[in-house]
């Protein structure tokens, strides 16, 4: 019991440290996801060997798995995989999933490797939803234009490959399977069905619930944890991944509580980022065998490279070629592209399945494993690059400097002016919506009267700028996404 605490203690000091130096670093351009598994990595049974993976401490990794996927799937607007851009992320995963299996099967390269198999295709599909929804609220892309984009495509990059799993990996005939999973469908509806009958119906015990969710009882937070624990060791006792129960945890979550609760809502990432989910990241870092990466240096690029080319490829092509429904620029669309080909969790979950059954071999899953984790800092870096360059229109600028190579200091200013005002104008018209539906609700108070004193100074500030920029706001309220400095 010591070492399964000293374990746990460092486990924790690491998570308590990485939020703190990612603060640090210049541009915190490096997620604390990536902290965590370096850290893992580093103090593993692979590297310093501090942190013992006991049977206690992956426990935790399992809750901590089965909370990041909980918190993905509540993630999920069903009425998002229902609609265009859902159909859209649909089709554009099944011709990813198509574009793998080709690949996984024909090359050569893969068939040499020992990794031509099932577990390899579903894992170059992924989409890391879970890990990237802390990103994104880190930069201040959730509700955007590109955020929605990331979710819409992400869910199903997140959502099928569970699925593929559930399928495709099963040990059982196809019959069978198919039987399986109807069964754990209608437990997953009959858990869906019953709350929300008691919710129309005002039943007795449902008041009594949301009375009593935040008092010491906590009814809300014990009963999401218990659907949480029961379809995972659902899933347990019908030999399916515990992915798929904790993300339809979250799904029914979400389906329970359509509009979603604040209160519910923190205290799950409360549990979760703030102490599961890092045990996750630590364990899945700890996992990783430095030595067997190492001398496979061939793979682990090829993998990532294969992700970014079966991945990353179909959904900026699905963008472009959806570009009157989501109007995104191409440099917005390569953001979104980029942030799509996030992967780890499914990765982990996938390669642990392929050694269980013997179809994977340990080193090389240790290589596919680092090569998701090098996704997580990768991935979010260049699509936090393309997004920032985006409305800088360098190629405009290089070209206007080529014109007149002695004004490119200013040529420069201008242009970073162009995506500063953007930027404030993006966050004005979230702070306007935001603000309307508050005074449809409930009128405003004292808080969002501030609010709108703030929103009241931003457009002023946008207006000096315009003024600068040498443009009338009376005219110009609103500076194109596609706007260009004539040439001088």
């Amino acid at each position: 019991m010591t070492q399964e605490l000293v374990s746990l203690t460092i486990i924790m000091a690491v998570a308590a440290v990485s939020p703190i130096v990612a603060q640090l670093i210049p541009g915190k351009f490096i997620p604390q996801t990536v902290l965590l598994l370096a850290a893992g990595t580093a103090l593993g049974p692979y590297g310093l060997g501090v942190i013992e993976v006991n049977d206690a401490v992956k426990l935790l990794n399992e809750l901590g798995m089965a909370f990041l996927f909980l918190l993905a799937g509540y993630e999920i607007d069903p009425k998002r995989l229902a609609g265009h851009q859902g159909k859209v992320g649909l089709l554009t995963w099944g011709i990813t999933l198509g574009l793998a299996w080709l690949v996984v099967t024909f090359l050569p390269f893969f068939t040499k490797q020992g990794i031509n198999g099932v577990a390899t295709v579903i894992a170059l599909t992924t989409t890391a939803l879970g890990t990237l929804m802390p990103i994104l609220k880190e930069r201040s892309l959730e509700g955007t234009p590109i955020g929605d984009a990331i979710i819409s495509y992400g869910t199903w990059g997140e959502l099928g490959p569970i699925l593929a799993m559930a399928i495709l990996l099963s040990t059982r005939t196809g019959w069978q399977t198919m039987l399986v999973l109807g069964a754990f469908l209608a437990i997953c509806l009959l858990c869906a069905m019953l709350p929300t009958k008691a919710l129309k119906t005002g039943h007795r015990l449902y008041r009594f619930l949301t009375e009593n969710a935040n008092t010491s009882s906590q009814t809300l937070m014990r009963l999401t944890t218990f659907l949480l624990i029961f379809l995972v060791t659902i899933s347990a006792l019908f030999e399916l991944d515990a992915v798929l129960g904790a993300f339809a945890a979250g799904f029914i979550l979400r389906y329970i509580i359509p509009d979603g609760s604040k209160s519910l809502e923190m205290k799950l990432e409360g549990v979760g980022y703030g102490f599961l989910i890092p045990v996750f990241f630590v364990v899945s870092g700890a996992a990783i065998n430095v030595r067997a990466v190492a001398s496979r240096p061939a793979l682990l690029v090829a993998f990532i490279v294969m992700l970014m080319l079966i991945r990353a490829v179909p959904v900026y092509v699905a963008l472009s070629l959806d570009k009157r429904k989501n109007p995104l620029s191409s440099h917005h669309r390569v953001t979104v592209a980029l942030y799509c080909t996030t992967a780890l969790p499914i990765i982990v979950a996938v390669t642990s399945l392929a050694v269980k059954v013997g179809t994977m071999q340990s080193d090389t899953a240790s290589t596919l494993v680092a090569a998701g984790a090098i996704t997580v800092f990768l991935m979010p870096l260049l699509g936090s690059i393309t997004y920032q360059v985006a409305d800088v229109h360098p190629v405009t600028a290089v070209r206007e400097i080529a014109h007149t190579p002695s004004d490119w200091q200013t040529i420069v200013r201008e242009h970073a002016q162009v995506r500063a005002l953007l930027h404030h104008q993006d966050r004005l018209k979230r702070m306007a919506e935001t603000l309307e539906s508050l005074e449809k609700q409930e009128g405003l108070n004292g808080l969002d009267s501030r609010r709108a004193e703030l929103v009241e100074r931003a457009r002023l500030e946008i207006d000096r700028q315009l003024k600068e920029l040498g443009l009338d706001p009376q005219l110009t309220t609103q500076l194109p996404h596609n706007y260009r400095y004539p040439k001088n």
